[in-house]
């Protein structure tokens, strides 16, 4: 998975602050072995490996894990501590807070909490005392080695009820759709989280030690490229249901796929926090979403590609998953 690229804006994010640091932009990407007019290239992409290597580079030339999105730095080193702080936990839930309450010593930096509110649990992001805001990158950053590093400890990757953004949809918006793996996001929100079912919390750890100084060799680049073998079935699902959207399978069929009963991938599903009809709506949201960035696709074909015969059914729909019509939404993404 080594052949992942992603967009030249997050080169770009990535050295915002170098130059204010007295550092040079072209001594970086010399390092790291990107051309440094590739970075003005509008659809220019670099491969993950490269990137992996310009964010480390940057870290320890600017000595800070933030790379200057901060009031302060986090020094190198303050991630490795927050790792062997939570390793040893018994549960995801367990190191999610310990993760939390390791941060929150930091008051000029970003605050977390672990919220478990009826069926979800929200993992919230916050800015420290005395800031407003980090700016997208930081947020991204945030919520990104959050989720990956979640995934990292359960050995698959977590599946998410939402991503909720305080921010408006960026101009790469199209780029969170692997940003997150496909989960659902939502900008403009009250809080800025993770939001998955309370029931994954309980989840055993699936790291230790050994795995721990393995991962912390190369952690960037791990949280790019990792792939986990054993999907989880809201990933089976979302997989089966993504191929075929235009037509959306019912689960029968779905099942038979799989080689299960019906009634049995329901209880699976039901244990992983998730059912057939939200795994169905998310995949018609997300595709909607990306589609609707692509300028080329008409509000007409968007919705026979999210599976719906009727343009004014998908509207309706899509009214209730984001507040705005999809015409709206798309004129939102025109002006950012």
């Amino acid at each position: 998975m080594r052949n992942i690229s992603l967009s030249n804006y997050f080169a770009r994010a990535v050295l915002e602050n170098v130059e204010k640091a007295g550092i040079s932009r072209e001594s970086l990407l010399s390092s790291a072995g990107i051309a440094p007019d590739l970075l003005a290239q509008p659809d220019a992409r670099i491969p993950a490996v490269q990137f992996g290597r310009l964010q480390t580079k940057t870290i320890l030339a600017m000595r800070d894990e933030f790379v200057g999105y901060g009031p302060q730095a986090y020094l190198p080193g303050t991630w490795t501590n927050m790792c062997h702080s939570v390793i040893h936990c018994t549960s995801l839930g367990h190191a999610l807070a310990r993760y939390c309450r390791f941060f929150q010593m930091f008051e000029w930096g970003f605050q977390s909490e672990l919220i478990i509110d009826g069926e979800f649990a929200h993992l919230r992001v916050k800015a420290g005392n005395g800031v407003e805001d980090y700016g997208i990158y930081g947020w991204e950053m945030i919520l990104f080695n959050a989720h990956r590093f979640a995934s990292w400890l359960i050995r698959q990757h977590l599946p998410l009820q939402a991503v909720n953004l305080s921010y408006d949809a960026p101009a790469h918006v199209a780029e969170y759709r692997h940003l997150f793996l496909g989960q659902p996001i939502f900008f403009n929100k009250p809080h800025t989280e993770l939001v998955f079912h309370r029931s994954l919390a309980e989840l055993p750890l699936s790291q230790n030690e050994t795995s721990l100084r393995r991962f912390l060799k190369h952690p960037n680049l791990v949280f790019l490229v990792q792939q986990y073998p054993q999907k989880s079935w809201s990933t089976e699902v979302r997989l089966i249901i993504n191929k075929q959207l235009t037509s959306t399978p019912g689960i029968e069929d779905i099942a038979q796929t799989l080689g299960l009963h019906p009634q049995t991938l329901r209880r699976r599903l039901a244990h992983e926090g998730t059912t057939f009809n939200d795994i169905k709506t998310q995949c018609r949201r997300d595709t909607a979403l990306y589609f609707l960035g692509k300028s080329s696709f008409t509000i007409e074909q968007i919705a026979l590609r999210t599976g719906f015969s009727e343009t004014s059914a998908f509207t309706r729909a899509f009214k209730t998953w984001t507040g705005v019509p999809p015409q709206s939404y798309r004129q939102q993404l025109a002006e950012n």
